[in-house]
């Protein structure tokens, strides 16, 4: 069974940057499409962005566009989340999930496999 770990999470100031990175140890990422979504106390879980398994396609949430930039590197096996321009309402648990040959969304039901999840605290 496919297990992620995220990693790069932590307190920044509004308007600072953060980069997550998504990854495992026991498969290669190559036949994943990778999703980023976040839950914040007392919210439901909602989708930020999500990479094809080949790279060719992403999707983002309105909430990060023009902020957040998704990528990956298979070679690394590693997916990112690139966090630009933070604001306080990005504060949340951050989860990187999987989806075997999936298309890119930003619906939980989409994905089968998720990391343990990673705070994000932007304050001043």
């Amino acid at each position: 069974q496919l297990q992620l770990v995220e990693s790069g999470g932590g307190l920044v100031q509004p308007g600072g940057s953060l980069r997550l990175s998504c990854t495992t140890s026991q498969f290669t990422l190559d036949y994943y499409t990778i999703g980023w979504l976040r839950q914040a106390p007392g919210k439901e879980r909602e989708g930020v962005s999500s990479i094809r398994h080949n790279g060719d396609s992403v999707v983002y949430a309105d909430t990060g566009k023009g902020r957040f930039t998704i990528s990956r590197d298979n070679a690394k096996n590693t997916a990112y989340l690139q966090m630009n321009s933070l604001k306080p309402e990005d504060t949340a648990a951050y989860y990187c999930a999987g989806s075997l040959f999936g298309d890119p969304g930003l619906s939980s039901r989409e994905y089968d496999y998720w990391g343990q999840g990673i705070q994000v605290t932007v304050s001043s």
